[in-house]
């Protein structure tokens, strides 16, 4: 019987964690013991997992400080419910139009990943990262400005106001900083888990394969690796690209699951957060980033009965993992366990076969 390698075993294990995680809920949820804020949070923690394993992929795997990916979530957020809202009367059914604006969002956040990794994926280190917040703000106030409305004619767009789309009894699907209202609230906890597996998938196989191992190589020795032949913007962009397109998807997800989205919710604050959960669950680490992102989005819901000082607490928390999770004596300590786990499981094989050897 073939042995399953390290890496698949660990990949198995965090695919097992999420489909646990979603089997629990579900069992629960259909006996009624989920309360309604947690229910209501179900759709954002996938949300968020998907976004902290697409930015996992540019600063743990490739290595490089973004701080703008809200504005790609921005991105695939406004242009689904644009193409959900415009294509309502022609696709009646509600997954179908999800599942459509999912896609779209994603292309749409892949394209605006080329526009800025082009000319900026040469940068490095905290170039790269002003340049990368800078986009994110820039992405915010064009959508402050944005007015989009949809009629028999198709789609309109002005910077100036929804008077000046001349429209003939059209609808405004984004009115400028008031954002998109009456959205039909399509996303749903199931949708949720599937992105959350084709987000992990697409992930996990990228880095699994060549391009992923070039592009760890780059995040290792840039020299050595450029000195190899490796074409260092071309596995760069694909990573930028491809990070950009899964956060466009949980963008999609994230606006279909609210009536009203506006573009002051995906500002510098939110890639912070979602930083804050790639740091925390460590990385370059997908199963950790996935445990950081449901832990840190379900914690300050139920802290809420502490009204006066969740956020105190919460912040308190965030400071004792970090410190714990980057403790040397914590480490070694760890590192000693699992070596005598590993002593254990390896002696009885090792006597077995010195006793069939004897015989």
């Amino acid at each position: 019987m073939k042995k399953i390698g390290k890496t698949t075993r660990s990949n198995m294990i965090t695919y097992g964690i999420v489909i646990v995680a979603f089997a629990i809920m579900q069992i629960l949820a259909s006996g009624g013991h989920v309360t309604n804020s947690l229910s209501g949070q179900l759709v954002p923690i996938c949300v968020y997992v998907c976004m902290a394993i697409s930015l996992n992929l540019t600063v743990g795997i490739l290595g490089e400080l973004s701080l703008g990916h809200a504005g790609f979530m921005s991105v695939g957020a406004f242009s689904g419910v644009v193409l959900a809202m415009s294509i309502q009367n022609a696709v009646p059914s509600g997954p179908v139009r999800l599942l459509l604006a999912i896609i779209v969002g994603g292309i749409m956040a892949a394209i605006a990943g080329v526009i800025v990794g082009v000319p900026v994926l040469r940068l490095q280190g905290d170039y790269l990262a002003i340049v990368t917040l800078a986009f994110g703000e820039i992405i915010k106030n064009i959508l402050n400005n944005l007015y989009v409305g949809v009629d028999g004619s198709g789609l309109h767009f002005s910077m100036k106001s929804s008077d000046a789309l001349g429209m003939v009894d059209g609808k405004v699907l984004i009115n400028g900083p008031m954002g998109a209202t009456g959205v039909a609230k399509l996303s749903t906890f199931v949708a949720g888990f599937i992105l959350v597996l084709v987000v992990l998938t697409v992930t996990l196989n990228l880095i699994r394969s060549r391009s992923g191992r070039a592009i760890m190589a780059i995040r290792d020795n840039r020299i050595a690796a450029e000195s190899v032949g490796i074409n260092i913007t071309k596995y760069k962009l694909m990573a930028f690209v491809t990070s950009a397109a899964l956060a466009g998807m949980a963008g999609a997800l994230y606006a279909m699951n609210y009536s009203t989205i506006v573009p002051k919710k995906f500002d510098f604050n939110t890639s912070i957060l979602i930083l804050v959960f790639v740091v925390l669950g460590g990385m370059g680490n997908i199963r950790g980033s996935i445990i950081a992102a449901t832990v840190l989005t379900i914690l300050p819901e139920a802290l809420r009965a502490m009204n006066d000082y969740r956020m105190l607490i919460y912040a308190i928390v965030l400071i004792l993992v970090m410190l714990v999770t980057n403790n040397p004596t914590l480490k070694s300590g760890w590192d000693l366990v699992k070596s005598k786990v590993m002593f254990w499981k390896k002696a009885p094989a090792a006597a077995e076969e010195g006793g069939g050897t004897n015989e």
